[in-house]
């Protein structure tokens, strides 16, 4: 029983130490302002046309950045697939992920389904002033309202979306 608690104990003080490091990481990364660039007009790997600004009056915009090569946004666009097909108002940005077929062909092989930005050269990621993938935003009337990169649970990002909604 004794060691239970202490594997307890040393659990939750190592979950501590991680909220904060990942915290305090996100707190670094995070832009001061939004770039407007990211507020312009886009086209989507299907063409069409999308205003983040425009999308963001309405409510909460989620934008995901993500890549092909990123091992750790292979465990996550599933989840914001998911989310986007239960009506989550998501816009991703594929970072420096190849040519726009190739793209989409690896999308569909894996069943992801959210719309994208083609960013090829990754002008707009760094830009917007993304340094990790995965990188969520959340953007409310053309205002970054949350920001953080990594990996992040289904229940983390419908909570930062709550959050945004207030």
């Amino acid at each position: 029983m004794n060691k239970i608690k202490k594997w307890s104990k040393e659990i939750i003080v190592l979950a501590i130490i991680l909220f904060i490091a990942f915290t305090v990481m996100d707190l670094w990364r995070k832009p001061q302002t939004l770039a407007p660039v990211l507020l312009e007009q886009h086209t989507l790997v299907n063409g069409e046309s999308v205003s983040l600004a425009e999308l963001s009056k309405e409510k909460p915009i989620l934008v995901y950045f993500w890549a092909t090569w990123c091992g750790v946004c292979n465990l996550t666009s599933p989840t914001v697939s998911e989310l986007s097909q239960s009506g989550m108002p998501i816009i991703s940005v594929a970072i420096r992920s190849g040519e726009t077929s190739r793209l989409i062909k690896g999308m569909e092989n894996k069943e992801l389904t959210f719309p994208v930005i083609n960013d090829t050269s990754g002008q707009l990621s760094n830009a917007v002033g993304v340094s990790a993938t995965p990188t969520f935003m959340v953007i409310d009337n053309g205002e970054l309202v949350s920001f953080t990169s990594g990996w992040t649970s289904s229940y983390g990002l419908k909570m930062r979306m709550w959050l945004a909604s207030f």
